[in-house]
C-alpha cells in the first residue's frame, strides 16, 4: 500500500515539475518568451488582383481571435512584443482537372497571404515569408456558392498555419 502511494506521489510531483519548469509554454503547445506580454497585428490589407470585400477584416480577425484564445499575450494596437502585418497577396480561382471534353470538373479557390513577423525578446524566430491554403470545389457550383464555406476553411488554416510557424516551436 505504501508503494503505490509513493508511486502515485512521485508521479504527481514529476508532472507538477514539468509544469513549473515549462512556464512560458501554454497548454496549446505556444512557445512564448518568457517576458513576452503583448501582441499587435496590423490590419492585413488585400493586395490581390481580385479582391474579396470581406476577406482582409476576417483574415485579420481570426489571426488576432487565435492568439488571443490560444495565449496570454495581451492584444494591443501597436509596439507589441510579437508584432504581425502583412498583405492578402493572391485571390484567385482556376480549373484543377479536367473531364472529357476539356471541361473543369473541380475548381480551386487560393489565398495566400505575405507575413512579416517580429519578436522583440527572441529575434532569430522572427519571418517573413507567404503562407497559402486551397479549397477544391465541383465546377458544377460557382464560385459564389461555396465562397463563404471556402473562406471560413482557409482562413482557419492560414492562421493556424501563421500560430504554429510563430510560436509552437515543433
Amino acid at each position: 500500500m505504501h508503494t503505490r502511494l509513493f508511486i502515485l506521489v512521485l508521479f504527481i510531483s514529476c508532472v507538477g515539475f514539468l509544469f513549473v519548469s515549462c512556464g512560458f509554454y501554454s497548454m496549446t503547445g505556444a512557445s512564448i518568451p518568457a517576458k513576452a506580454e503583448t501582441i499587435s497585428i496590423s490590419h492585413f490589407p488585400n493586395h490581390a488582383r481580385n479582391v474579396q470585400p470581406t476577406l482582409s477584416q476576417r483574415f485579420t480577425e481570426e489571426l488576432r481571435e487565435i492568439f488571443v484564445r490560444r495565449t496570454s499575450l495581451n492584444l494591443v494596437e501597436s509596439g507589441g512584443d510579437l508584432h504581425f502585418e502583412g498583405y492578402i497577396s493572391e485571390y484567385s480561382t482556376r480549373p484543377v482537372s479536367v473531364e472529357a471534353g476539356d471541361v473543369a470538373a473541380q475548381n480551386r479557390l487560393t489565398i495566400s497571404v505575405s507575413v512579416v513577423f517580429d519578436n522583440y525578446y527572441d529575434p532569430d524566430s522572427s519571418f517573413e515569408r507567404t503562407f497559402s491554403r486551397y479549397y477544391d470545389y465541383p465546377s458544377r457550383q460557382s464560385l459564389s456558392q461555396v465562397e463563404d464555406q471556402a473562406i471560413s476553411i482557409i482562413t482557419e488554416e492560414l492562421v493556424e498555419d501563421i500560430f504554429n510557424q510563430s510560436v509552437v516551436d515543433w
